[in-house]
């Protein structure tokens, strides 16, 4: 993500965007860098004016879990990286426009990421059949301690594989619910679908993958 963070600070640079700066924005800047309590909608109106403080701050605050949607999804590093710099890249644009109160910066990073990667997964995706079961609650469950599972590389490696199975669509909700650990109405949302789809989406995920974990149950320690 970090080689992500360098390409978008320096299109920040040489974006095109005014960076003349009237005398409180040394003051607004010193802010910036003393408190994180500052609203994304506050931040988005200053970079609009031209302070690119507030782009870095809001790219610190969202890009990490974006990154981190986009490789759960896209199982790959470079891509994620790629659709992490053009999220954040529309979101800068689409700042003189903003307003507050319409939406969350973050429901919509999360929207523009999940469309990104659908549209690379569809030049790419495969699909899975099957009906076998495994229970898979254990490696997708948000309790403590699910990271520390995860740290394994015999069982990270298995889980994304299966992940990169799953048709588009579900792979981005089992994300976005497991792994991002939001809530059904807040998927619906970013997917612009209802609650019921969502829940749908999500038990088809869990369904798939048990049918593709079933052969590494041992590697997961489900046995």
């Amino acid at each position: 993500m970090g080689q992500a963070l360098e390409r978008v600070e320096s299109r920040l640079g040489g974006s095109g965007r005014g960076h003349s700066r009237d005398r409180n924005d040394g003051e607004r800047t010193n802010a910036l860098d003393t408190s994180s309590c500052t609203s994304d909608d506050d931040l988005m109106a200053w970079f609009a004016r031209g302070d690119a403080a507030a782009a870095r701050m809001l790219a610190s605050r969202h890009m990490p879990r974006v990154h981190s949607l986009a490789f759960r999804v896209l199982g790959d590093h470079g891509e994620a990286e790629d659709v992490t710099q053009e999220a954040m890249l529309r979101l800068w644009r689409t700042a003189p426009e903003w307003r507050p109160g319409e939406a969350r910066v973050s429901t919509w990073l999360y929207r523009v990421t999940s469309n990104l990667c659908t549209d690379r997964l569809r030049r790419q995706r495969r699909r899975q059949n099957g009906s076998d079961r495994v229970d898979v609650e254990e490696i997708l469950d948000d309790k403590p301690g699910i990271e520390e599972k995860l740290m394994k590389a015999e069982r990270a490696a298995a889980l994304r594989s299966a992940l990169a199975e799953l048709p588009a669509r579900c792979r981005i909700a089992v994300s976005l619910r497991h792994l991002q650990q939001l809530s059904n109405p807040e998927i619906a949302e970013i997917m612009d679908t209802s609650v019921e789809a969502v829940e749908s989406l999500t038990a088809r995920a869990k369904r798939l993958l048990a049918s593709r974990l079933l052969d590494r149950r041992e590697d997961l320690g489900l046995d």
